[in-house]
């Protein structure tokens, strides 16, 4: 006797054993804390999704679904386009342990028949293909591509931190990208300075490095602000932007652009080179317990006591692996995911290939963000570095 399942007999079968519900009750357990899960592809989506609904694909359902949701108990409720892939994700979240899974009769397409509240799609067919990886992660998803559309972010330096930072953030899809560098390309920043090109030598670092993002994603927005930061400026270039990327080769724009991240309250990731080591942080004032940059250093150090790469030098790769961890971070602060490296300072050794994290606590008595601290406007702030240069 042939005991094989045709089509019809086997989607029989899974009815017998999963709960088909119709949209409209798969909305009101939504309501009361099931899970809505939409198990079509990427490209389906794009043309709009059930409101509140977790978009994840059926090939990675079961390879993902414990990270999104490890709770077995918790209700989980299917949905696809017409109500048989769905039939199929159920039984294997029933396989996988989940104790509670229905499938939505119908479908997507039914779910709209019947006026349902549907979410517009978040990204066109560009970039759903464009993002298709990274969209991938739950911890990203629609939602947090949204978010990252939505972000501005400044970078003072289009330099050797600026450079990989900004083409990573662009490529990760950071709505708005602002550049602020008064310099012109020489043909030294080049062998650290990857956004850059040898026919590009004499351009303003801001326009290079726009022609450079453009190129590699003309869906993000890249300003350019061609000017030194001063304490004139920094409150008027800094406003409007959700993070700041430190990228400065000089202490007075450092001290300028943490003053100015302190009283606009955005978070400033901080990074530095010299020869062969590399410094990244966090420095968060919208948090109470976060150190400033001035918890870090007080008082500006003298020309000498810290040299700048002209200066002192600096491998050609290192601004490029504290720019990528800069950009991590900041595509952390800006999903909200991850532990930011608030209170750390991470070091990198690269002849030693030593990662070494040190607590950095805020300080009572920092002048920045103590209990004392007063300020009394960015010129003094000008003055002090001055002086210590």
């Amino acid at each position: 006797m042939d005991h094989s399942l045709n089509r019809e007999s086997w989607l029989d079968s899974l009815r017998a054993g999963i709960p088909e519900i119709p949209p409209s009750e798969a909305l009101a357990r939504q309501a009361q804390g099931a899970l809505l899960i939409d198990v079509r592809e990427d490209g389906e989506r794009a043309a709009g999704m059930p409101g509140g609904a977790l978009g994840l694909s059926r090939g990675f359902l079961e390879l993902r679904i414990e990270q999104v949701e490890p709770d077995r108990a918790r209700p989980l409720l299917m949905l696809c386009g017409s109500g048989v892939r769905s039939l199929f994700a159920a039984e294997a979240l029933n396989r996988m342990g989940y104790r509670e899974v229905a499938s939505v009769a119908g479908g997507f397409e039914r779910w709209k028949s019947e006026g349902l509240p549907v979410s517009a799609a978040a990204l066109d067919a560009d970039a759903a293909e464009r993002y298709a990886r990274q969209l991938r992660l739950p911890q990203v998803g629609e939602a947090g591509q949204a978010k990252l559309a939505a972000a501005k972010v400044v970078l003072l330096g289009a330099g050797g931190l600026g450079a990989p930072a900004a083409l990573y953030l662009a490529a990760a899809g950071v709505g708005q990208l602002t550049l602020i560098d008064d310099d012109l390309v020489e043909r030294s920043n080049l062998h650290r300075q990857v956004i850059h090109a040898d026919a590009r030598v004499g351009m303003a670092k801001t326009e290079s490095a726009r022609l450079a993002l453009n190129a590699l994603n003309p869906r993000v927005r890249v300003e350019t602000r061609t000017e030194r930061l001063r304490a004139d400026n920094v409150e008027r270039l800094l406003e409007g932007h959700d993070l700041v990327i430190d990228g400065a080769d000089n202490f007075p724009a450092r001290y300028l652009l943490a003053a100015a991240t302190r009283r606009l309250r955005l978070p400033m990731v901080y990074g530095a080179v010299e020869r062969f080591t590399g410094l990244v942080s966090v420095f968060d004032p919208r948090r109470d317990d976060a150190p400033c940059y001035r918890c870090l250093f007080p008082e500006p150090p003298s020309a000498a006591e810290a040299p700048n790469c002209s200066e002192a030098g600096v491998l050609g790769v290192l601004p490029g692996i504290v720019g990528l961890l800069q950009a991590t971070e900041a595509l952390k602060l800006i999903l909200g995911m991850g532990e930011p490296l608030v209170g750390r300072l991470l070091s990198f050794d690269a002849l030693g290939m030593r990662f070494r994290e040190t607590r950095l606590p805020r300080d009572p008595a920092c002048p920045g963000c103590g209990a004392g601290a007063r300020f009394t406007g960015y010129e003094d702030i000008a003055a002090i570095c001055a002086a210590a240069g």
